[in-house]
Formats: C-alpha cells, sequence, structure tokens
C-alpha cells in the first residue's frame, strides 16, 4: 500500500479519479470532495491551506481532502485496508482534524478507527442525504421571481448565511473570514453564485451554487428568513435555480438534513433524488 500526498487539487483529481468519478452515480457521491477540489483549483484563496491524501493499491482504494479548520472530507474507499492506510497517514502528518465528513457505512467506520487511533471521542453531529437531479418538475410558482445576487446585495447576504450556517451546523463557526471569501467568491465566479427569490423587488429567499464536478454542480446553501417561510419561496427558486444550471450542466447535487423532513419532501417534490447517506462527525479529545 502506497500514500502519496498530491501537491495540489488537480493532481488528487489525476490520481483519484477512478475512484471518485468511476461511474455518473459515483459523480455524484462524491460531488463535495470534487467540488471542493475544484474550488482549490479556481480559487485557491478560498482555503488558504489544504492536505490532500490518496492510498494506491496498484490502483486507488481510499482518498481524503481537509481545508482546515474545517472536518476531514473522505471519498467512498475501496477496501478496508486502504481506508486504514490513509487514517494512519492522517494521523501521522500531525494536522488537528476537527471532524469528517464522509458516505455511509464507510463514514461511520472511519469515525471508530479514527477515535480508536487517536484516542479521540466522536459525536454524530448531523446525518445528510446526498441528492441529484437531472430534470425539474413542475412545482406550483410563489409569488415574485428569481434574480442573480450582486455585489450590492453583500450586506443582506453576511447575516443570512450567518443565519442559514446557525441553523444548518449549530456552535461556533471555526473560520468565520472563510464565509466572506466564500461569499466574495460567489459573486464574482461564474461556476458559483447566489440568487434570490423576490416578491416585490424584496429578497424572500436565497439559494446558492457552487463546487462544480466535471458533469455537474452543488446547489446550497438555501435559506428562508423565518418570517417567510412556509410560503413556497425556496421551493420556487430552488426550483428556477435548477432549472438554469440544468442548461450548463448535466446534474445538479444538493445534501439534506435528514432530521428535516419539510426540506426533504421539497427538493423530493422538484425532482432531486437520494443517492446515499452521508454523515458528519466531531471529535473531541479524551486524553
Amino acid at each position: 500500500m502506497e500514500i502519496i500526498r498530491p501537491a495540489d487539487a488537480r493532481t488528487f483529481i489525476d490520481v483519484a479519479g477512478p475512484l471518485l468519478v468511476s461511474d455518473p452515480i459515483a459523480e455524484a457521491r462524491h460531488n463535495l470532495i470534487l467540488g471542493i477540489a475544484s474550488t482549490l483549483i479556481d480559487r485557491p484563496e478560498v482555503y488558504p491551506a489544504f492536505f490532500l491524501w490518496v492510498a494506491l493499491d496498484h490502483e486507488p482504494v481510499a482518498a481524503a481532502l481537509m481545508t482546515p479548520p474545517y472536518n476531514l472530507v473522505l471519498a467512498e474507499p475501496a477496501s478496508e485496508e486502504g481506508l486504514r492506510a490513509l487514517l494512519l497517514a492522517v494521523a501521522a502528518d500531525g494536522a488537528p482534524v476537527p471532524g469528517l465528513v464522509g458516505n455511509a457505512p464507510y463514514v461511520h467506520a472511519a469515525a471508530a478507527a479514527w477515535s480508536t487511533l487517536t484516542g479521540t471521542r466522536t459525536r454524530l453531529a448531523q446525518s445528510q442525504g446526498v441528492h441529484a437531479l437531472s430534470d425539474v418538475r413542475e412545482v406550483p410558482r410563489a409569488p415574485g421571481s428569481a434574480r442573480a445576487a450582486r455585489p450590492a446585495d453583500r450586506d443582506l447576504l453576511l447575516p443570512w448565511l450567518a443565519a442559514f450556517a446557525a441553523e444548518a451546523m449549530p456552535g461556533p463557526d471555526p473560520d468565520p473570514e472563510h464565509a466572506e471569501r466564500m461569499l466574495d467568491m460567489r459573486l464574482t465566479m461564474e461556476d458559483a453564485g447566489l440568487w434570490f427569490w423576490e416578491e416585490g423587488d424584496h429578497p424572500v429567499s436565497l439559494a446558492g451554487f457552487g463546487g462544480r464536478t466535471a458533469n455537474g454542480i452543488r446547489v446550497g446553501p438555501v435559506y428562508t428568513p423565518p418570517e417567510s417561510r412556509r410560503r413556497g419561496y425556496a421551493t420556487s427558486l430552488v426550483a428556477e435555480l435548477s432549472r438554469r444550471l440544468l442548461r450548463r450542466y448535466r446534474t445538479c447535487f444538493l445534501y439534506t438534513d435528514l432530521a428535516n423532513p419539510t426540506s426533504n419532501r421539497i427538493y423530493a417534490d422538484i425532482g432531486y433524488e437520494r443517492v446515499c447517506d452521508s454523515a458528519d462527525y466531531r471529535f473531541e479529545t479524551t486524553r
């Protein structure tokens, strides 16, 4: 078993490609790790530090990346031996690993193995559904229309994105400046952006997109202020944004909190289909 640490994200995708994009469904399952890698290529300033690992046994059998201070993102391993060798390499490199994100069931085994290797306690922070869309269904249209966010909207976008983060994953943001870097990126990039649903020239819902893969793009975050909820704004916005994105990409991807049945139903109504489950683990030192 050989562990390599690619010097850049383009090399990482080239080396790990047979594992990450072996088929269209694999690309959907790996859209998060592929999307972060594409951001490292397109806008390296968004993630000033990064780590990349690939385990090779004649071919790639495990892969992961990390952009501190955020969680380790794990690809689906092809073998238990590859997963263990990869985790041993990550531990040996000594970078602080605050948590782990990956697809079930592999992520659960990885979290347990990491706890044994490092003496940390694991906590399941969130169970997620990974969804893919290739065709938008007709859904009831809320009053209003969609428009792209502009730099002049920055002062509104920052608190909305902060509110989304607080709801989606409670706890302090490990890097508050990252939200501003990501926002500035989305306001200036063709392959990442933010859209509003407006009623009467008043923004009432927000949806973003970014993290491109070879054939797709991830939708998120999606946020509606509490006073504007249950009026169909988010459904209309995600449907319209997804429809526009599918003119340029083959597939849209989306993550949902499995504990939120309302959002899961909304996305299913639009046509998003669940391809696998994912989990977000947090690690806490016990010794």
